[in-house]
């Protein structure tokens, strides 16, 4: 006998409510990544074919805005920006799994209040920090200096990286803990041996978010650095003259400085899906 499959009207409606969010997800993620294939699209043609009105969609590809940058004094740049975000957010791990563990596993007295207190120093908006910032980096003698930026990215992400390890720390069992504490584990043995290898997923999301935040910071590094410490997002500037903005030389620097965030993204995804999916099911 051969089997015949019967649809409900639940399973057909089911079915197509299903159809109908897939449509939507895909439409609203084309809409995400349009502005990206533009400026890679924008950095493939020619220069007499950027600015046409209406665009032109079908050309020959070129290389040769890529060459004009990578031809530039592009590397500076790009050392400078990746000091600075490597350094940050290694400093940004070792002093947010402390005091998230602090915060979490093994609470301190008042804990509420120094939660309040990280998340506070992330309300008020750099506009409002960057003159005293900028004064005290003059009267110091560190302004324009890459350190100075270290400084400033690790303090900019410390906040949001102990609320992002404190959440991925409270769900460690607590009995892996008990037993470690049985057989002897003292506190830097359970962090290394029991704790680390738990959250590894979310410590490699949080130093990915931080890396990228750092990567494309503007704000304080055009007020802070002159011509030593300028980082990447600083490069583009000089794209843009009295006479405009050079479109297709600007979409080809642009397309080569995100490729590092894209390259960290793509090596550390399973970690970062894990790592933001903690605690998304109990």
């Amino acid at each position: 006998m051969t089997a015949v499959a019967v649809t409900t009207p639940a399973a057909r409606k089911r079915r197509l409510g299903n159809s109908v969010w897939g449509v939507v997800a895909w439409i609203a993620g084309i809409i995400f990544v349009f502005p990206v294939i533009w400026m890679v699209l924008t950095a493939l043609k020619q220069s007499k074919d950027v600015t046409t009105n209406p665009p032109v969609w079908f050309f020959t590809p070129t290389f040769e805005h890529f060459s004009n940058v990578l031809g530039g004094n592009i590397t500076p740049f790009l050392l400078n920006s990746l000091m600075a975000s490597v350094f940050s957010t290694l400093l940004v791990v070792v002093l947010a799994t402390p005091a998230a563990y602090a915060l979490s596993l093994r609470p301190v007295r008042k804990w509420t209040d120094a939660l309040f207190f990280f998340i506070s120093t992330k309300m008020m908006p750099p506009v409002a920090a960057v003159l005293p910032v900028y004064l005290l980096t003059v009267q110091i003698g560190m302004k324009d200096n890459i350190w100075t930026m270290v400084i400033l990215y690790t303090s900019m992400n410390l906040p949001l990286a102990i609320w992002m390890m404190r959440s991925f720390l409270l769900e460690v069992p607590k009995e892996v803990l008990e037993a470690g504490e049985v057989d002897g584990a003292g506190l830097i043995t359970s962090i290394r041996k029991l704790i680390l290898p738990i959250v590894a997923p979310g410590l490699a999301a949080t130093a990915l978010i931080c890396f990228i935040f750092t990567w494309n910071e503007f704000f304080l590094a055009v007020n802070l650095t002159d011509t030593v410490a300028s980082t990447a997002p600083i490069y583009l500037l000089g794209f843009i003259s009295g006479r405009g903005p050079f479109l297709a030389d600007l979409s080809a620097a642009a397309t080569l400085l995100s490729l590092p965030v894209l390259i960290a993204g793509w090596v550390a995804q399973n970690k970062l899906v894990r790592g933001l999916s903690m605690g998304a099911v109990k």
